[in-house]
């Protein structure tokens, strides 16, 4: 048995700030990560910016992105769908992030090509996620905090509100586990969602969640977060909201990760294993609408899209990890794809017949769209006349999950009755639910985590000394 002041579970993004704060607060910390050393940092290793608020640039950031720039995009995605106090909570706060990530190792860089004026509000991380975590890792173990790998929480003893103490399994993948009781005056919750539990995906999205795609890590599979709700922790989100965008469909079922996403959709027409359009390709900018695709996708037949080009799109977005199939006619590539060439042939033409002459500029939402067609292409809609014809066979890629804890302003979670908890904090992944109800920004993830890491290990910190 040890004991601590401040006991997490998780070991990414969220994790780390909440056990740096903690311990700038004089608590003494210990983090529980499920995975190994080697595959340590959740969907963190995966990432590669955190989008933040901001008055002027930076020399790396391009321009100003106020919070109230910040706000407008996030309901727009939501569509409303967020604790307002909480989503403002956490916009205001992003500010501070620069600097605190700062002052903890992280180094930042340009933004990379192809990834549609992100720049101006998001902070790329010089070397991507997995140098961000190393960076924070190395801040922690140096500052004195307790790293477990390996290891799993099999229960949590939590009485009247209170968590007294956690079940850790160390080895919990070998045939040799040990179990050891951790002691602790204060818990942070910051182990992920569920999404590399496909038999809970099931429970709301049926059989279909059995070709979904896991973005990232096998180890969020819910297990703390399904002791906490077992405990009288409040839910908050839908168990079938998430973030999911499309992928390849060649990527691995888990730990794809960012490679594996297509960025090509605006530029081209997606259709589905019937060979029907069924979206807006050109609806918005694609870091407001990528992640709309994955959920998409999932509601076609066999949870599959294809997204056609020509070739006067073929270098207008960031290079895909695999190469797409090619072919020099639209009947050949259908062939190649699986799709019937002549279904194929006619939902190209009447795209084609519908596309009014603009200047096509991918910048800006520009004149480019359809007439008469059912659904429209918004903008960037140019007729596909150009071979060689290129493809990409897509499918429903889940990044993380949206149901999760309740919390409030200082991050404890809220029980079942309405009241916070005295000593049970949460952050990242685990509590997102709050500000996600829907949709999603690209790198926001990574500032729900940070902010709310921040606020739980300062809180729980405080919650020790009281």
């Amino acid at each position: 048995m040890s004991r601590y002041d401040v006991l997490i579970a998780g070991g990414g993004n969220a994790a780390l700030c909440a056990a740096i704060a903690a311990t700038k607060g004089g608590a003494s910390v210990c983090i529980i990560e499920a995975a190994p050393k080697d595959w340590r940092g959740g969907n963190t290793r995966h990432t590669r910016n955190c989008r933040i608020a901001h008055n002027e640039s930076n020399g790396i950031l391009t321009g100003p992105y106020p919070v109230d720039e910040f706000w407008d995009d996030l309901q727009r995605v939501t569509k409303g769908h967020t604790d307002e106090e909480l989503a403002l909570l956490t916009l205001e706060k992003s500010a501070e992030l620069w600097d605190f990530l700062s002052d903890n190792g992280v180094h930042f860089q340009p933004s990379l090509g192809g990834t549609l004026s992100l720049g101006r509000t998001n902070a790329f991380f010089l070397g991507g996620g997995r140098s961000m975590l190393n960076a924070l890792y190395i801040t922690a173990e140096d500052m004195g905090v307790t790293i477990h790998y390996d290891t799993c929480i099999s229960a949590l003893e939590i009485e009247n509100d209170f968590f007294t103490a956690a079940e850790a399994t160390h080895n919990w993948q070998t045939d040799t586990p040990q179990k050891d009781r951790i002691e602790a005056r204060s818990f942070v919750a910051a182990a992920g969602g569920f999404e590399a539990n496909i038999e809970w995906l099931k429970e709301a999205w049926g059989p279909a969640a059995e070709n979904f795609l896991i973005r990232g890590t096998p180890y969020n599979t819910g297990g703390v977060l399904r002791l906490l709700l077992d405990a009288g922790v409040q839910r908050v989100g839908e168990p079938d909201q998430c973030h999911a965008v499309a992928v390849d469909g060649r990527a691995p079922k888990f730990d794809g990760g960012i490679v594996t996403r297509l960025d090509c959709v605006p530029f081209g027409i997606v259709l589905n294993a019937q060979g029907q359009r069924f979206y807006d390709e050109g609806e918005d900018f694609w870091p407001k609408r990528y992640a709309i695709w994955g959920r998409l996708v999932a509601a076609q037949p066999e949870q599959i899209g294809h997204v056609l080009i020509d070739a006067k799109s073929f270098d207008l977005f960031m290079p895909s990890v695999f190469p797409p199939e090619k072919a020099d006619t639209l009947e050949d590539l259908a062939a190649k794809i699986g799709l019937d060439p002549a279904t194929t042939r006619a939902s190209v033409n009447a795209f084609n017949a519908a596309c009014i002459p603009g200047d096509f500029d991918h910048t800006i939402h520009d004149e480019c769209h359809t007439v008469g067609l059912d659904p429209p292409k918004s903008h960037w809609a140019r007729p596909l006349d150009t071979p060689p014809y290129y493809a990409y066979t897509l499918r429903p890629g889940i990044t993380f999950t949206y149901m999760g804890v309740r919390v409030n302003r200082d991050a404890r979670m809220v029980m079942t009755d309405g009241k916070a908890s005295p000593n049970l904090f949460a952050a990242g992944e685990i509590m997102a639910g709050n500000i996600l109800g829907q949709g999603y920004l690209a790198g926001i993830g990574m500032t729900i985590g940070s902010v709310f890491g921040r606020i739980a290990g300062e809180q729980a910190a405080k919650a020790v000394q009281n």
